[in-house]
């Protein structure tokens, strides 16, 4: 009885223009996803399952194919999902696995220090906050996950710069620094001063530089390879968050943010 599963690719298909294009990213992302439900799948079925044309759904796999987001199985003539499928989905494992085992040390954190605390990364030269553990005081800084603010003038941004290299330095600034109260560091010859002691002494301080009334004290966070990936901060109002307590509290975020190293498996810088 002949075999009456099809090939991994249509028979003579020699459009190599159409070959190259993806004419829908949300139809090709869907072909991506009926392909990760699946443990296997030749181009007819593939194309079944998706409701689309076999010719459309090989451009698309083809696309895929060339940048290891999926695999064909010479033997079945089954494709896969590829490493390359892999590697872009485990950045969101490797995000959601730092949150996870920031959350504790945020708690703790917060009832220590009477602050909120706040996660966030670098991201497109900014500061993306993740998560938050808010104060259960009236006044209190408010940072939603997803909110983003410029490096220079947060405390996270800082902590994470003092640890960075000339060069991206100079590119995160490249744009200007923009001053937003009287306290901003608006000068590359400033800011570098102020990384150095944050570098000295383990901890970065927003000093009212994005807020008048506002300051933050942040630590960072370290990978396996010593790289400063992540920053732990608490931020609240001047008037409980003084100076004159910056040594404490900047010790209670530098040790939670080394909890949060030691959990993901990393290694101080």
């Amino acid at each position: 009885m002949a075999d009456t599963r099809a090939r991994g690719r249509p028979r003579a298909f020699h459009d190599k223009t159409a070959q190259n294009t993806v004419q829908s990213l949300d139809r090709a992302l869907s072909i991506l996803a009926v392909l990760a439900r699946a443990d296997g799948l030749t181009l007819t079925e593939l194309a079944q399952a998706a409701g689309q044309s076999a010719p459309t759904v090989y451009r698309v796999l083809t696309t895929y194919q060339a940048h290891g987001f999926v695999e064909l199985e010479p033997e079945t003539q089954c494709w896969h999902v590829g490493a390359g499928a892999f590697r872009t989905g485990s950045a969101f494992l490797r995000r959601t696995a730092l949150v996870d085992r920031a959350r504790g040390p945020m708690q703790a954190l917060m009832r220590e220090s009477g602050e909120t605390a706040n996660l966030g990364v670098q991201h497109r030269g900014e500061v993306l906050f993740l998560t938050q553990v808010e104060t259960h005081e009236a006044i209190r800084a408010f940072f939603p996950p997803g909110t983003r603010g410029p490096m220079h003038v947060s405390g996270i941004g800082k902590a994470l710069l003092a640890h960075t290299d000339a060069a991206r330095l100079a590119e995160v600034t490249s744009g200007g620094m923009e001053r937003f109260t009287p306290a901003s560091l608006t000068a590359l010859d400033a800011l570098e001063r102020d990384l150095a002691l944050t570098r000295a002494r383990g901890y970065a301080i927003d000093n009212e530089e994005r807020t008048e009334g506002m300051r933050c004290i942040a630590a960072p966070i370290f990978n396996a390879h010593g790289e400063a990936i992540a920053g732990l901060s608490i931020s609240g109002p001047v008037f409980r968050l003084t100076l004159e307590r910056a040594e404490a509290m900047g010790a209670l975020v530098r040790r939670a943010a080394d909890e949060v190293t030691v959990a993901i498996g990393g290694r101080a810088g």
